[in-house]
């Protein structure tokens, strides 16, 4: 009788039972689209074509070429197998001493020498996506918010609340000034915060920004430096599209800024990667810079549950050193990305479709308001599934970014060849000459049964491929899961 009157004991922990991690959102139920039914130029020119990968797939040529003419960079050559002894020991959590240099060295190159950067302050995390969490375990408890500018990556939810316990607060942009947020937006949701009684850590920035491919001015970086110090609060500054800037104006980092604004540098932290621009998402190199000794120190320490292998950094240490192929690499990767930039923005603008004029990253802000059939987010998610089912494009819809205004979707352009790139174009013209607007689309979605039901675990059969073929980029192989930062 005692036994039956207990209450009931879970097997589980509340994080393994939660849905936290945010695999259900219209973001990544778009991945699970794509991974059932991947396009293929020939074996299936009817699948769905990702363009919510943010991958630079545009200059591995150039990696490829170093590494063929530098075979003793990798422990695995008969060039450089003489040095696989002493990368294969077991290496502790500091790193290798030449790749955190040369980490170092690139981080300002990257920022035109107008900041250096102390490789002793370099820690290392598996990908962006590890060294988000580590550093908010460093910074915050759980119950403590951080303020982010919205629209924003979609996935923070998943890197910096989950595991840690903490609150994110969006701060609504509009597009009545680009999506730029400002002081006076900083300041009100603050208030607003401090007012329920939220505890603020800090402020969270991501710049070049994801999604909307524009970087921000060394104003308003003062400006937001300025108010955290006045707060006393630590901002985060994601700057791992740093060098995938492409166009004017040019890429300023906080580091510059903090040189020349009243802060404390205790409360200046900086998350970078190697995955977007070098294009080496599958090495998992993620970097927390912090001016905090004590969260070099914490987060060294942290980082042991999720290292570098030491194999890859020996290899990036040689090819990071290597000036003349850094400043090539770096200079045609800027030149490709424009031209595919180019390439896909005037295409739409052709057909009456206008994005956000951006200069960075690897995605572009897209506008479909007017093909909406009211201005709401449901309409939105509305004309999200016609696009995935009926026209096979795998976009990502705004609301999953946090944003206010409906009709916004982030396009990725940089993972994909030319001919894709042109099959995208025409399956856009497509959609727009159906009708110029959702009333339409929804009809003829109507008409086809194009509804979708993403919430459930499992995702329309009808969206499967013949062969159910798995995409090798896939987020989820043959697992609920989804792959870190994208």
């Amino acid at each position: 009788m005692e036994f039956a009157s207990e209450k009931k004991r879970e097997i589980l922990s509340s994080i393994a039972r939660n849905d936290g991690h945010g695999e259900h959102s219209p973001y990544f139920d778009g991945w699970k689209a794509y991974d059932r039914n991947p396009f293929h130029p020939t074996q299936n020119p009817d699948g769905v074509i990702q363009l919510g990968l943010a991958e630079n797939q545009l200059s591995f040529d150039l990696i490829e070429e170093w590494i063929k003419n530098n075979p003793t960079a990798s422990i695995c050559t008969p060039a450089g197998v003489g040095k696989f002894k002493d990368v294969a020991n077991f290496q502790d959590y500091h790193g290798l001493t030449k790749f955190r240099q040369a980490v170092a060295k690139f981080m300002g190159r990257v920022r035109r020498g107008k900041a250096t950067f102390d490789p002793n302050r370099v820690v290392m995390s598996g990908g962006a996506t590890g060294a988000s969490e580590t550093l908010i375990f460093c910074l915050a408890d759980p119950g403590d918010a951080f303020l982010v500018p919205s629209p924003y990556y979609p996935a923070f939810d998943r890197d910096i609340r989950w595991r840690t316990g903490v609150r994110l607060i969006p701060v609504p942009c509009n597009s009545s000034n680009n999506f730029q947020v400002t002081l006076a937006q900083m300041e009100s949701a603050y208030t607003k915060a401090i007012e329920a009684n939220i505890n603020v850590k800090g402020v969270i920035l991501t710049n070049p920004s994801n999604p909307l491919g524009t970087t921000l001015s060394k104003e308003t970086l003062t400006s937001l430096l300025s108010f955290t110090f006045k707060k006393n609060l630590h901002m985060v500054c994601d700057e791992i599209y740093s060098a995938t800037v492409f166009n004017s104006p040019a890429f300023t980092s906080i580091s510059e800024v903090m040189q020349e604004t009243e802060c404390n540098p205790d409360l200046v932290h900086i998350i970078y990667s190697l995955s977007k621009d070098l294009g080496l998402p599958g090495f998992r190199v993620g970097i927390i810079y912090s001016y905090n000794d004590q969260v070099v120190n914490c987060a060294r320490k942290m980082s042991s549950f999720g290292l570098v292998s030491s194999q890859s950094q020996h290899l990036l240490a040689s090819m990071l050193s290597d000036e003349v192929f850094v400043e090539k690499f770096l200079e045609e990767s800027s030149r490709r990305l424009a031209k595919r930039h180019s390439r896909f923005v005037e295409g739409l603008k052709h057909e009456g479709i206008h994005c956000l004029e951006g200069n960075a990253g690897l995605f572009f802000w897209m506008d479909l308001h007017h093909l909406l059939k009211e201005p709401t987010h449901d309409a939105e998610m509305e004309l999200w599934r016609v696009i995935i089912k009926d026209v096979k494009l795998n976009v990502s819809p705004g609301s999953s970014f946090h944003c206010m205004e409906p009709g916004f979707f982030r396009v990725c352009f940089a993972n994909m060849d030319d001919h894709t790139v042109e099959v995208a174009l025409k399956r856009i013209k497509e959609l727009v000459s159906k009708g110029n607007g959702s009333g339409d689309a929804k009809k003829h979605g109507r008409k086809r049964n194009l509804s979708l039901n993403f919430t459930s675990r499992k995702c329309d059969e009808s969206l499967m491929s013949p062969h159910q073929r798995m995409s090798p980029h896939s987020p989820v192989p043959q697992s609920p899961l989804v792959r870190a930062r994208t």
